[in-house]
């Protein structure tokens, strides 16, 4: 099978892969669409490249590595800006400067003054500066995406890195012609060229509908897992990470806490300054007590006007100084709504594990019944919940 077989082969293949794309496109959120798109068109750009040095035979010399460069070194442009907006970033239109520079360069250098080696150097600094930034930018995303989809993309980015890389240093070596080309003659070097250039259109296409389905997948996970209004943790992910902080802190023999907030008098602002008022004052003390917290501490509206605080690592007399400065941050200053202006108190109670503990729910027992002690004994307060 000689360069030009394969380029026909890679070509179609590509071609099936943005068919492939395009179906999934429609399945996709709004948010992924763009990127999506971007994708589509980078992988039409590649497959145009491998179809210029496939049928490009009987085309002058430099008008076919002049327009197949060209759409190769756009083609991974596009793929960046896919790139680019998964993450939520705007493409630039000034990348494509690099690729008008790469390519002017190619037609000096195949129809004016005809130089291959030259010509491979200049078009290998553009891809690698092309895929070198993609790679930065799926490095940077580790802690936000730790999908296995985005390692693959890294993966194949690396492996046609290496690649262009060491074909520059193989052709420096070989002694070939002027008007030499990729898709010349049945040396090993270019029929690697092909499999190379497909490996990211087509398995790193695969890897991209898979990164966009473990995004859609976590988005569906967080949405569960979330309070609508406040963005705070609900009740089902406070119940998962208490289970597993209480587990935590038996085996480890440190120190662990659970707080319990109810809002005092919120039915009469619900009744006096209506429903939207109320969700105004749960939003500012959701606020509040974001900003009140330290590092790790789990902040989770467990239903109504009533709020859960975990904290990891400290004693009794620790935590009911942390959840007291809590208290006092809810109670600041006053809550603006339209015209009213609204007062906000809360009233809690809290428990530290116990050896008697045998769950987190009862921790939570124990500093539920401390908070109703604190609602008892005059409100705006904190208890601390009796030992187990």
């Amino acid at each position: 099978m000689d360069a030009v077989t394969i380029f026909t082969t890679v070509s179609v293949m590509v071609l099936a892969n943005g068919v492939v794309l395009a179906n999934v496109y429609r399945d996709l959120p709004d948010s992924l669409r763009p990127a999506a798109r971007h994708w589509q068109f980078g992988t039409l750009f590649v497959a145009l490249g491998c179809g210029i040095f496939a049928f490009g035979a009987k085309l002058p010399l430099w008008v076919m590595v002049t327009f197949a460069n060209c759409a190769l070194m756009s083609g991974l442009i596009v793929y960046f800006w896919a790139l680019q907006c998964f993450y939520g970033r705007e493409p630039a239109a000034r990348d494509l400067i690099v690729c008008a520079a790469a390519t002017i360069s190619v037609f000096l250098l195949s129809a004016v003054y005809p130089h291959f080696l030259l010509r491979v150097f200049i078009v290998s600094l553009a891809w690698l500066w092309i895929m070198g930034r993609s790679v930065r930018l799926l490095v940077s995303r580790a802690r936000t995406d730790p999908s296995h989809s985005r390692l693959m993309l890294i993966a194949l980015y690396g492996v046609a890195i290496l690649y262009v890389t060491l074909r520059f240093a193989l052709y420096t070596r070989i002694d070939l012609p002027s008007d030499f080309t990729a898709a010349t003659g049945n040396y090993v070097i270019n029929l690697v060229s092909p499999i190379i250039m497909a490996l990211l259109p087509a398995i790193g296409t695969t890897a991209f509908v898979l990164m966009c389905t473990d995004h859609v997948r976590r988005q569906l996970e967080a949405a569960a897992s979330t309070d609508y209004l406040t963005g705070l943790p609900n009740r089902r992910f406070l119940v998962k990470q208490g289970e597993a902080r209480f587990s935590r802190a038996r085996q480890q023999k440190s120190g662990f806490a659970a707080a319990i907030l109810d809002l005092d008098g919120f039915k009469s602002i619900n009744d006096g300054h209506g429903h939207d008022a109320g969700d105004a004052v749960l939003v500012q003390v959701a606020a509040r007590l974001r900003q009140a917290a330290r590092p790790g501490d789990l902040i989770a509206r467990s239903g109504g006007e009533e709020f859960v605080v975990l904290l990891d690592g400290l004693t009794e007399a620790a935590a009911f100084d942390a959840i007291e400065r809590m208290r006092l941050a809810v109670a600041a200053e006053p809550i603006r709504f339209d015209n009213a202006v609204l007062t906000a108190t809360a009233s809690i109670g809290v428990a530290a594990v116990s050896p008697a503990d045998r769950s987190f729910e009862d921790m939570l027992r124990r500093a539920d019944r401390a908070l109703y002690r604190a609602k008892d004994t005059g409100k705006n307060r904190v208890i601390l919940a009796a030992a187990a």
